[in-house]
């Protein structure tokens, strides 16, 4: 697997998800205006609800199918029908379950319930959405991200739509089931196009696959509970407006996650390659670099944010939200951690040290927990923000330090962060993607 063909898988899915991003932000903020902190408050406190879910249904194998079909290529069509199928069925029990839930936290308040139902529905087409990894392994994203680029383009128009109609804030969350469903769509009518096997289901791959993915459902529940209770307890404790503010401002804090997700996506079948050769000084480059190019992009999107808050949430957000300023200058902080976890978490798999991972995540889960029970009521959603931030930090580098068999992982961290160190693995990765240039590794 050559860096030139990651450069290339990664261009496309970078250069879609660009225009996937603008299309988002500005219908976003557009939608943030029309609906006012209340009700765009409520839909994001519907979609944290959604998020709780999600873990559950993806049953761990979204972080481990690359992984399945990079070891047994001969059956990747029994390895993607197999999963699909464990997918479909935990979201049509998903469905009812966040239905229920939203009914036993909200009594009496039958439009949250009511926008949660609906919200729940885009469990089932996300189940399908797993496909889209096939096509990371197959370094095909440029198909996989065009489909998405144009199912965002008519959910947007669609969005539009809405905002000219006049529209409640119930057709804002039907929006998001119909977004899924054309990507589902897509990506089903790509993988027949481009399919080398036909999909079958076994329930002993299922049992296999399982005893893999296991130990990240219970450890991507904790990222949920450590990413998504500040909305939760905001809501409860402060009320929709107050999670409305904080809302904006993680919308803008994650602004530029599309790029740092995609450069993440690109390398991980490489990665995961390498280690399956046995080639480990390479492998270990590949995370060290990787981690110091996220690392320092992180970080300067972080000064940036900092500095320019005041702009950046008037530009996006108008006046009525500027109280999500102070939770700007926080949270945008908080994206560096959580960028190094995912790193730590393909190197985990790699090194078959997920076992690891629920540990981690549920230290993370507690800290936010209690934190934004301290913070929340003084500070309300800048509380929440700084709870975000601590859990981050604590689950996805101290706690690398504390459990002895990771320890590596933040070695390599800190090494790809030496300036000398990532300059010089940067030029050997830019020779080997250069067409006619030999790499010095």
């Amino acid at each position: 697997m050559k860096g030139s063909q990651v450069f290339h898988n990664a261009k496309w899915i970078i250069l879609c998800k660009i225009a996937q991003s603008v299309l988002q932000l500005v219908i976003g903020m557009i939608s943030a205006q029309y609906l006012g902190p209340s009700n765009y408050g409520l839909l994001h406190y519907a979609a944290s609800i959604l998020a709780f879910f999600l873990p559950l249904m993806r049953l761990g194998l979204n972080a481990t199918l690359v992984y399945e079909l990079v070891a047994d290529p001969d059956h990747e069509g029994e390895i993607l029908g197999t999963s699909l199928a464990m997918n479909i069925t935990s979201s049509i029990l998903g469905i009812g379950g966040m239905t229920l839930v939203a009914y036993v936290l909200n009594p009496g308040e039958p439009t949250t319930v009511l926008l949660c139902a609906l919200y729940g529905v885009s469990l089932l087409f996300s189940a399908l959405e797993m496909i889209q990894y096939w096509f990371q392994y197959k370094l095909l994203s440029k198909y996989s991200s065009i489909a998405m680029l144009a199912a965002y383009a008519a959910v947007s128009a669609y969005k539009i739509w809405l905002l000219v109609s006049g529209k409640s804030v119930f057709w804002f969350a039907v929006s998001n089931s119909f977004e899924y469903g054309i990507i589902a769509v897509s990506l089903l009518f790509l993988y027949g196009r481009k399919e080398t096997q036909r999909m079958s289901v076994s329930p002993a791959r299922a049992r296999a696959m399982l005893g893999r993915s296991k130990h990240y459902i219970f450890a991507s529940l904790m990222v949920t509970v450590f990413q998504n209770t500040d909305q939760i307890m905001l809501k409860q404790i402060r009320g929709e407006t107050e999670n409305g503010y904080y809302a904006a401002a993680l919308t803008a804090a994650v602004v530029a996650q599309f790029v740092f997700t995609a450069i993440e996506d690109s390398f991980r079948p490489m990665i995961l390659a390498k280690r399956k050769e046995g080639d480990v000084a390479a492998y270990e480059n590949h995370v060290s670099r990787l981690y110091g190019w996220i690392g320092y992009l992180t970080l300067l999107q972080s000064v940036v944010f900092t500095v320019l808050a005041p702009v950046i949430i008037s530009i996006l957000f108008r006046d009525k939200y500027a109280a999500s300023v102070p939770v700007l200058r926080i949270l945008t902080w908080y994206t560096a951690f959580s960028n190094m976890g995912a790193i730590r978490n393909i190197w985990l798999l790699a090194e078959e040290k997920q076992k690891h991972l629920p540990y981690i995540n549920l230290g993370g889960a507690l800290l936010n927990v209690a934190a934004n029970a301290v913070m929340i009521p003084r500070w309300g959603a800048s509380g929440a923000a700084l709870a975000s931030l601590l859990a981050q930090f604590f689950a996805n580098f101290v706690l690398s330090f504390l459990i002895a068999p990771i320890r590596r992982s933040n070695y390599l961290l800190l090494r790809g962060l030496r300036p000398r160190y990532l300059i010089r693995e940067t030029r050997l990765m830019l020779r080997e993607m250069l067409p006619g240039r030999k790499t010095d590794e």
